[in-house]
């Protein structure tokens, strides 16, 4: 229940630097992302796609319908990642998501309002546990569920700089959890280090991925709402135009016949 942050007193840091030090990072989170949405041209893409999608909508949506869409949005794709079909790998998405913004709002509390007091109400547990929400759900991603080494093979400890946003968040929460513990001045200057690679490196990490999903999500409910569907065709409706005896047909073949003996070899694990 001890805040962390009152140790730094020791290190010769103040409170005043501590909150220099947010001020900073979150100046370095907004230009990352929007370096990020220059260089990739998002928000462009998402204006000339919408644009171009509008000559092949069959219904004109009204606001409230966009509203609902945006609800809908909010309250599938973001606040519980439906779009994850794997248990595992959603359970473990949550676990981080959760514990990151747990983790992000108890440390602007503990340095904006408590300082370098030691007694900070349930702010020092909430700072722990999301952290521990983090480690349990990046760990487990990292060692386990990650695709390229479920799925392709390859051993957890292969980096490609794809890994910065996992490894930069890993370091962050763990180095800081293991230092609230100990106290130790390498572990605190490898948790700032971790920070200042995660918060700093949005342009050159998926940092930005956690703004653009949620205006993709909703891109995709108007584009299937007003009926331009990416302009493509409705290929789920396919199985409505079969009579019932084809469908049992289909159904009641085996799946190495009607696949392959491949499909038969090891168990599907991508996502």
């Amino acid at each position: 229940m001890s805040n962390p942050f009152a140790w730094l007193g020791a290190y010769g840091i103040t409170p005043g630097m501590m909150q220099a030090f947010v001020v900073v990072m979150v100046l370095a989170v907004v230009l990352g992302v929007i370096l990020d949405v220059m260089h990739k041209h998002s928000a462009q893409y998402f204006f000339e796609h919408t644009e171009r999608m509008k000559k092949f909508a069959t219904r004109q949506l009204s606001s409230s319908e966009k509203t609902g869409l945006l609800i809908q949005t909010i309250l599938s794709e973001v606040l519980t990642s439906s779009e994850f079909h794997n248990p595992k790998r959603r359970i473990a998405h949550l676990l981080k998501m959760y514990g990151f913004v747990l983790f992000v709002l108890s440390t602007a509390v503990l340095i904006f309002f408590y300082g370098a007091s030691q007694t900070a109400g349930i702010w020092p547990l909430l700072w722990r546990l999301g952290a521990l929400m983090v480690m349990i759900g990046g760990w487990w991603f990292w060692l386990a569920l990650r695709v390229d080494v479920s799925s392709e093979g390859h051993p957890w400890y292969r980096i490609v700089r794809a890994d910065m946003f996992i490894l930069s968040l890993l370091g962050t929460t763990t180095f800081g959890f293991l230092w609230s513990i100990t106290n130790s001045a390498i572990l605190f200057f490898l948790f700032v280090l971790s920070a200042v690679v995660l918060f700093g490196g949005v342009y050159w990490s998926k940092f930005g991925h956690m703004f653009f999903k949620p205006a993709a999500a909703y891109q995709k409910r108007v584009l299937m709402a007003d009926g331009s569907r990416e302009h493509l065709p409705p290929f789920y409706r396919r199985a409505e135009v079969l009579d019932q005896s084809t469908m049992d047909l289909v159904r009641d073949i085996p799946a190495d016949q009607k696949f392959g003996l491949c499909i038969m070899k090891d168990e599907p694990k991508h996502y």
